[in-house]
């Protein structure tokens, strides 16, 4: 008895194999250009961010902003004052949790959804993740990308390189990056020397860098300035040297 083939089974098999290796080729590619970059950040301080080009292009690409991160503060030589004002103002939970604050997440979702404010509850492990692999927005795309490098950061980092991270590419005003560039701008000496007061002037701007001011601070960021400076105390820091 002869057998008669279906030409059209046939193809279809064919079709699927060949998506299924297409889909897998992308998904080897997609971990490559994720997985790689933040595996070699792990030992390699980053020379530029995204932010940098995107705030260089938004500016007519003046040379006035800069495209290449300076002045890169290893964390030992950070000012204790400022780790600790960052972290009292940004996440005061960041040493015990895995990189989300599911509690701030699930109390902005009630905020957002019940009244007309719109906040955020962003840890410092997604900052960094933000600042230094993507780009600005709160569309879903790139908040799930930004999930997506949060847990990778946090499985191929310490606690320690993510702070560290953050304190150096961290956007602190137009054209300013770094605690480092902050620190001099702001107060004309090194991050490393930076006084508890100076440290809660630098974190109080944190959350919105390019409209907040320190020389001429508005209310709301003396009265910020001030509630970071009064619990900085009670937030306790793990040695980190």
């Amino acid at each position: 008895m002869t057998v008669v083939k279906n030409p059209a089974k046939g193809r279809k098999k064919t079709f699927r194999v060949r998506l299924g290796k297409i889909l897998f080729d992308l998904f080897l590619a997609f971990l490559a250009f994720t997985v790689v970059p933040v595996l070699i950040y792990s030992a390699t301080n980053p020379s530029t961010t995204p932010l940098l080009w995107i705030r260089w292009s938004e500016n007519d690409k003046s040379d006035r902003y800069t495209r290449v991160l300076k002045g890169w503060v290893p964390i030992e030589r950070i000012s204790p004052h400022l780790i600790k004002a960052v972290i009292t103002a940004e996440d005061q939970k960041f040493f015990q949790h895995n990189g989300f604050d599911w509690q701030a997440i699930e109390s902005a979702i009630k905020v957002n959804l019940t009244t007309n404010r719109t906040i955020g509850a962003s840890t410092i492990s997604m900052q960094t993740s933000r600042n230094v692999f993507l780009w600005q927005g709160r569309n879903f795309l790139r908040k799930g990308l930004e999930s997506y490098f949060t847990v990778l950061v946090e499985n191929l980092w310490s606690k320690k390189r993510i702070l560290e991270v953050y304190l150096n590419v961290i956007e602190w005003g137009n054209g300013i990056y770094g605690c480092e560039a902050a620190s001099r701008h702001y107060f004309n000496h090194s991050a490393t020397t930076l006084s508890p007061v100076e440290a809660a002037w630098l974190a109080a701007i944190l959350p919105s860098p390019r409209r907040w001011s320190i020389h001429r601070p508005q209310k709301h960021v003396v009265n910020r300035q001030a509630r970071i400076l009064n619990t900085m105390p009670k937030v306790r820091v793990p040695h980190l040297s």
